[in-house]
């Protein structure tokens, strides 16, 4: 049991309850070639971004909603995109009638997923807005909120990841893990620690975005952190409890990449793999090739947190990327 109230049990019973409605995604173990700095080491991919709201969101808003009081009349989220997607299916599959808020920036094309799915999106200008927003509609229309990180019910379903990476690649050495708000390393970290206390676990967050190491070295989960970076699904404007708690307790180091090492890592991804993925997704990579230049493990475990990209964003990402060097 961690200190922190997270139970392998807990994690277990999550994965009982989203067993048929996710996909459990695969773990594809990748000795080819490899990103520069790396010899002879085996990374091994949980694939999450073949998951089917694009990213590995959607299981901790399934686990959330499936615990919701029965008569609860709708739900609601706040989100840059792929938190959205994921509530707006997983409410959709409960059948109930979901309003997701995101701010103006956010990517059109993750608007229109959640405009397609059923949703009804609205718009704020930044985060005090959005969490006024939603905090309007549970008062107004009774809804719930699913939080994107900070609720026991959503570090349960992100803890399967963890679960079913330790399931099929039970001895890797390291596992590293994208950090926004820090729902995805909390969960997978407490996960792997429970089944294999000394794998170590690394998280990588954009130097734009470096709220969860500002927060650790402060002692205490930071309400307002600065964001500047092009990973958006990385720029979590605050920490809380919860999941800085079970990051303090579980993961083992921290570093950052900054943009230009994410471009690099997409571009390795789209060479290496044939995969076109979001500068989230690359973080892991772009510590390989940077901070983690050289590290010792022989089996890399590596969460391939997702990709919700449009070719446009994509290209012109990468494009900005070559006039900057």
């Amino acid at each position: 049991m961690s200190r922190n109230g997270l139970s392998l049990n807990a994690i277990e019973a999550a994965a009982a309850r989203l067993q048929g409605r996710i996909i459990r995604t695969p773990c594809v173990s990748y000795s080819g070639t490899l990103p520069p700095g790396l010899t002879k080491q085996s990374l091994i991919f949980k694939m999450e971004l073949f998951q089917t709201s694009g990213s590995f969101k959607l299981r901790g808003a399934l686990n959330a909603v499936s615990q919701l009081p029965k008569g609860t009349p709708g739900i609601t989220a706040f989100s840059a995109g792929n938190h959205a997607i994921a509530a707006t299916l997983a409410g959709k599959a409960a059948g109930l009638p979901v309003t997701v808020v995101m701010p103006k920036s956010a990517n059109a094309y993750r608007v229109k997923r959640c405009q397609d799915e059923g949703a009804e999106v609205v718009f704020g200008n930044d985060i005090t807005e959005l969490v006024s927003m939603v905090e309007a509609l549970q008062q107004e229309r009774g809804y719930a909120m699913v939080h994107p990180f900070e609720s026991w019910p959503t570090v349960e379903g992100t803890a399967t990841v963890g679960l079913e990476l330790m399931q099929d690649a039970p001895n890797v050495d390291v596992v590293l893990v994208p950090v926004g708000g820090g729902g995805l390393i909390a969960g997978v970290a407490t996960a792997v620690k429970a089944m294999n206390p000394s794998c170590r676990v690394i998280g990588i967050e954009p130097t734009g975005a470096r709220g969860m190491a500002s927060s650790l070295a402060a002692g205490k989960p930071l309400p307002n952190v600065p964001v500047n970076t092009i990973a958006d699904s990385l720029g979590a404007p605050m920490h809380l409890p919860i999941t800085f708690g079970l990051v303090q307790e579980h993961v083992d180091e921290l570093v950052q990449v900054d943009d230009q090492a994410m471009r690099d890592a997409m571009r390795w991804f789209f060479t290496s793999l044939k995969l076109a993925v979001e500068p989230a997704c690359a973080a892991t990579i772009a510590a390989l090739m940077g901070p983690l230049h050289g590290i010792d493990a022989n089996r890399i475990g590596v969460i391939a947190c997702g990709t919700n990209i449009d070719e446009i964003t994509y290209r012109n990402l990468l494009d900005n990327g070559a006039n900057d060097e």
